[in-house]
């Protein structure tokens, strides 16, 4: 019976991610087969804050080991591109008026991921030194933009190093219906099936 690391104590599961993400066989993305080296990183909704909280100390205790990291949150993120784009105080002032499905539609066009997210981030990408990506901040900028889009247009850039997305939920592999990130353990996202689950990788 195999253990789910991913149900285990915070401390048991930091301890797996480090003894992972530090070692040679993850950062020389050996073993995968040809696939790209996107890996998720499940958590329970309700421990959002305690991942958190192991994601800083994972940063701090792999900088110690000279492994860098890039962190990049997508919430964060898509403020940045709203501000760059000057309509971060339009969406505030517009957000009281208009239908959600409105403010939904417009998000989704101003931060859609092949367009404008995946050229942000591959500009961090270009512009920084690092070993591993860590993408968070996944059900913050839900419903505008869904896990499987930014995964699937990310596959042409960030393909050199390790990306790690934090995900609060589950990622789920039958025969009949493929792989799917499923938000919150309960919304089923469209189908994506080429990222490993970090819990099964081997030390």
């Amino acid at each position: 019976m195999t253990v789910d690391i991913a149900k285990m104590p915070m401390q048991v599961r930091f301890q797996h991610l480090f003894a992972v993400m530090s070692g040679q066989r993850f950062l020389k993305k050996q073993g995968l087969g040809n696939e790209v080296p996107f890996f998720i990183c499940l958590f329970r909704p309700e421990e959002t804050v305690e991942m958190e909280r192991l994601q800083r100390q994972l940063v701090n205790r792999l900088e110690q080991a000279g492994v860098r990291i890039l962190e990049i949150n997508l919430y964060d993120l898509s403020i940045e591109i709203l501000k760059e784009r000057d309509i971060w105080n339009q969406i505030l002032d517009m957000e009281e008026s208009v239908s959600k499905e409105h403010l939904k539609e417009l998000l989704q066009g101003v931060l859609d991921p092949e367009a404008h997210l995946i050229p942000a981030i591959a500009t961090k990408l270009a512009s920084t030194e690092f070993e591993i990506l860590f993408l968070s901040g996944v059900g913050e900028v839900f419903p505008y933009i869904r896990s499987h889009n930014v995964l699937n247009n990310l596959q042409s850039t960030a393909k050199e190093r390790p990306t790690v997305m934090f995900f609060p939920g589950a990622y789920t592999h039958s025969l009949e219906s493929g792989a799917s990130l499923d938000l919150f353990g309960k919304l089923h996202d469209d189908k994506y099936y080429r990222a490993f689950n970090i819990f099964h990788c081997e030390v």
